[in-house]
């Protein structure tokens, strides 16, 4: 049984890996780091959709936060200034403002420093939650 957080995140995207070793080697949150390309989703209780989607918390009780709001679990992990920082990113209407940024360096990561063309989000996902295009009306 697991006994920490564990950080799922896009192993084949170097933004997102260039973040998550920034955040290991300065921030020293306690949590595990996986790309999801290489875990057991499924154990950890989310779906390939959701991972390609966007960075996911899961606790080891099964509760899944998933973009701007793991980011704020995994800076409350880390202690010290960065958990004030984390704790402000849930709280409205900071937590609104976090997901548009989010969603907005995660649509363009490929156009981040340190992105590359592997990083692009396929545009199917782009829109909608966890990866799920909106309904369409004709």
């Amino acid at each position: 049984m697991r006994t920490r957080p564990v950080l799922i995140y896009d192993g084949d995207c170097a933004f997102c890996t260039s973040s998550v070793n920034f955040a290991e080697r300065h921030l020293r949150p306690r949590c595990d780091f996986t790309p999801w390309q290489f875990a057991d989703l499924e154990t950890l209780g989310v779906t390939q959709e959701r991972a390609e989607y966007e960075v996911l918390w899961t606790t080891p009780t099964g509760s899944v936060q998933g973009g701007a709001q793991a980011v704020a679990k995994l800076l409350l992990s880390a202690g010290g200034v960065w958990s004030v920082l984390g704790a402000l990113l849930t709280l409205p209407p900071v937590r609104w403002l976090a997901h548009g940024v989010y969603r907005l360096v995660a649509d363009n990561r490929d156009r981040m420093p340190g992105g590359t063309p592997a990083c692009a989000v396929p545009a199917a996902q782009r829109q909608g939650s966890h990866g799920l295009e909106p309904p369409t009306t004709h």
